[in-house]
């Protein structure tokens, strides 16, 4: 919770004002000490660890105590609590920032951001050998239940060294917020949490950028408590840096042979009707996307959801998966999604060309085009001229990509998991398909909903919210990134409600 103002006894409120104007930020004196410095900058420089610092798993220092005045602590905290914050949300966090602090007049942040880029910069230059810049580049930040800051590395040109000066109340384990540091991989990738480090009022933890600095800001989990700290970056030169690490694409696969009775047996006969295929189809080639209720038979679904929800299972990647380990019951639904006859439907529902049989209608309107076009002069012909242009080669390039494929995948969601938008990601269009179970009574506060998002831009187009039994359509195209939400902790109490700790989805992607 926020710290209440002190109120000042009337007959010495004016004492104790003058007693705050004289209040200096001052860094603790130990950090002065030669030998410190020395033993720091020796340290540093070998990557052994000592007392002060460790080295894994990468070079990071907390310093406790960092300001020698409780008193000015206490009240930069109370000046803090009293800018105005924003609500920051996306793929990688939710929190509260306020804005920029570098040009901030109130007296305790104006003294504490002149020690950290003044006095610290300098002792820190000396012990890291490195010479940071004066650029100011400070924020508070605000982190209170559910909050979370997820698995990253800081790089960005010019970062050197992040620090964090943390604000809060007594602070435990059970409250969530540690600040989680990363293990990495042969090609620098993250891959698990080996140490944990527990926020910790008037203490700095600094630590170097570098292309392993991955780390987390684990979610808040209590209800009471307000994580406030200052950070930033000391900016200088950077470290080294590898090529960027592609992870190899996932093979896809065309349409399997089964016989249509699969697709009767599975889904729900409403969507089988060619007249009610045409009104959805019409309806999502005006949007784009389409969310069909009660898609599967009752049965089938109800079956479906409880061998999932018994399975031990995290992550299905059905073409690598070994098949005779699948329950039988999940392996016929992996059938339907991946079947010809399946393929057929969506071709039918969506408009797209998802199989040989199903026209090509761009092809048909090009060539309409064409004959429109032949028959007009002037400018109009040239800028007709242009766009069938760009018509042919997006028909070039259909037919260079052969027939249409798909990858599918089962997957488990649970609370603490999320997924992030990745450059490396090839951007292309795609049908994307979701089948959810076991999540009825889902809220969106819970997170685990699909966001779409343009590239370069924060705008959300589209939002698949978790629903039992309900196929989610979206077409997207090479400017649409999508990500799952990080599904916090209020929603253990909803999954526990229905005996089960996870609630699962059908993930497929189809290329024409």
């Amino acid at each position: 919770m926020p710290a209440k103002k002190r109120q000042n006894d009337p007959a010495t409120g004016k004492k104790n004002k003058k007693e705050k104007r004289g209040e200096l930020a001052v860094i603790n004196s130990d950090l002065r000490d030669e030998a410190v410095q020395k033993s720091m900058r020796d340290a540093w420089q070998r990557k052994e660890s000592n007392i002060l610092l460790d080295c894994e798993p990468f070079p990071h220092c907390q310093i406790t105590r960092f300001l020698q005045s409780e008193s000015f602590v206490e009240s930069l905290q109370a000046e803090l609590l009293q800018l105005n914050f924003n609500s920051k949300s996306n793929d990688l966090y939710k929190f509260q920032q306020s804005d920029d602090l570098g040009e901030r007049k109130e007296d305790h942040i104006s003294q504490i951001r002149s020690v950290i880029f003044g006095e610290f910069r300098v002792w820190l230059s000396e012990v890291l050998q490195v010479d940071l810049e004066a650029t100011v580049d400070i924020s508070c930040a605000k982190y209170e239940h559910t909050d979370v800051l997820l698995c990253h590395d800081d790089e960005l040109e010019g970062r050197r060294v992040a620090f964090i000066l943390y604000l809060v109340p007594p602070w435990e384990v059970k409250d969530g917020g540690t600040l989680d540091l990363f293990s990495t991989d042969e090609h620098c990738q993250p891959v698990s949490v080996v140490k944990s480090l527990l926020p910790c009022w008037n203490s700095l933890v600094f630590f170097e950028v570098s292309p392993v600095s991955f780390h987390q800001v684990a979610e808040v989990l209590s209800e009471e408590k307000c994580r406030l700290s200052l950070s930033g970056w000391f900016h200088g030169p950077s470290l080294p840096r590898p090529s960027r690490y592609i992870e190899p694409p996932v093979p896809r696969h065309t349409h399997i042979p089964r016989d249509e009775s699969l697709l009767f047996e599975w889904v729900n006969e409403m969507y089988l009707d060619p007249r009610y295929q045409a009104r959805v189809q019409q309806e999502f080639e005006e949007s784009s996307e389409i969310c069909l209720a009660t898609f599967l038979q009752v049965i089938k679904f109800a079956k479906l959801m409880l061998v999932a929800m018994k399975w031990k299972f995290r992550f299905i990647s059905f073409l690598n998966a070994n098949m005779q380990s699948v329950p039988s019951c999940v392996q016929e639904c992996w059938e339907l999604l991946s079947s010809e006859s399946f393929f057929i439907l969506l071709s039918n529902l969506t408009g797209l060309r998802l199989h040989y049989l199903c026209g090509d209608e761009d092809e048909s309107e090009n060539e309409d085009g064409k004959s429109e076009t032949e028959n007009r002069g002037g400018e109009g012909n040239t800028q007709a001229s242009a766009s069938n242009t760009d018509a042919d080669t997006s028909t070039t390039e259909k037919k260079d990509k052969g027939p249409p494929t798909c990858v599918g995948e089962l997957r488990r969601w649970m609370h603490g998991d999320y997924t992030l938008l990745h450059d490396s990601v090839k951007r292309e269009y795609a049908l994307d398909l979701q089948l959810h179970m076991g999540c009825a009574g889902w809220k969106s506060e819970f997170g685990g909903f699909t966001s779409y998002i343009a590239h370069d831009e924060d705008e959300e187009l589209l939002t698949v919210y978790p629903e039992d039994n309900s196929l989610a359509l979206v077409y997207r195209d090479k400017d649409t990134l999508k990500f799952i939400k990080h599904i916090n902790n209020s929603s253990s109490s909803q999954l526990s409600s229905q005996n089960t700790a996870a609630f699962y989805d059908f993930s497929f992607n189809y290329y024409e």
